[in-house]
């Protein structure tokens, strides 16, 4: 499916974004426009890419698709910015998690769209476990009874991603809570290196005093002598201090650009360019 459309992936990405609001223009943007939008000369920016997002809805619901789908459902249509955050492409192992949404609990969404393979599922959802105790996957229908059958027995969820871009409520198995995986090192992995000093001196009282090139080593020694599930917790609550964004300004942000905008860690002056170059006509 879709394998000339594949340059669809390049257009939802932070740095094609990033080109677009700043400079009001990009080659993959002005390609994508003249292949998949009609009437282009006479449109404004937003209105093409509604159009193109709309083609994406019917025709290539890639990975962006499915992430900004689940930005919109659960994120900003079920929790609260101020309460829950979401992160995205976070190294766990060999692997990189979609989607992770932190709220009281944390869950790792490992996306397996219509244009996806399950081949590396099974390391994915192995490497998920070491860092997170929550783990979901989000697929379509047509995949649902198989992904069922290979996820029979197991804690892991699945959602479905319906025809109609909406989040099943019948098709779905429910996540299990599982801390028996959980490690130290994957855990540890995940911080940044303000918030393991910020764990490290709240149950400690001091950081090590260690040479720049023995830090690092000397913080996780610390680390890995709080009990497992206390470190994870108090990992948590440092990661959701991540991505602070106002609900009245992504709010503004058209529904198909939420996801990019998100994860750009946005400035004031982000959201008026993107709402000068949403307005300005395409210049192909």
């Amino acid at each position: 499916m879709g394998t000339n459309n594949v340059v669809l992936n390049r257009l939802f990405t932070q740095n094609v974004f990033r080109k677009l609001i700043n400079d009001n223009e990009n080659m993959t943007f002005g390609t994508i426009v003249q292949r998949y939008a009609s009437d282009f000369g006479e449109k404004k920016n937003g209105e093409l890419i509604s159009e193109i997002y709309n083609f994406m809805s019917k025709s290539y619901r890639n990975e962006y698709f499915f992430q900004n789908t689940l930005l919109n459902k659960l994120l900003l249509g079920r929790h609260s910015v101020n309460t829950t955050i979401a992160l995205t492409q976070i190294p766990i192992g060999k692997s990189k998690a979609d989607f992770i949404l932190i709220n009281g609990k944390a869950v790792v969404y490992e996306i397996k769209s219509e244009l996806d393979s399950f081949d590396r599922l099974n390391t994915q959802i192995k490497d998920y476990y070491k860092a997170f105790n929550h783990v979901c996957v989000v697929t379509s229908e047509n995949n649902f009874n198989r992904l069922l059958n290979i996820l029979d027995g197991t804690p892991v969820g699945i959602c479905v991603l319906t025809k109609r871009d909406t989040i099943s409520k019948t098709l779905k198995k429910d996540m299990i809570e599982d801390n028996s995986k959980l490690e130290h090192q994957a855990i540890f992995k995940v911080l940044h290196k303000g918030e393991y000093e910020a764990i490290i001196k709240q149950l400690f009282g001091k950081l090590p005093k260690a040479s720049q090139v023995f830090y690092y080593d000397e913080c996780y020694s610390m680390f890995s002598q709080i009990p497992i599930f206390e470190a994870y917790a108090m990992s948590l609550k440092q990661l959701k201090n991540r991505n602070h964004i106002l609900r009245n300004k992504i709010e503004k942000v058209p529904y198909e650009l939420k996801s990019l905008m998100y994860f750009s860690n946005p400035s004031s002056q982000d959201y008026e360019n993107l709402e000068i170059f949403l307005q300005n006509k395409f210049r192909g």
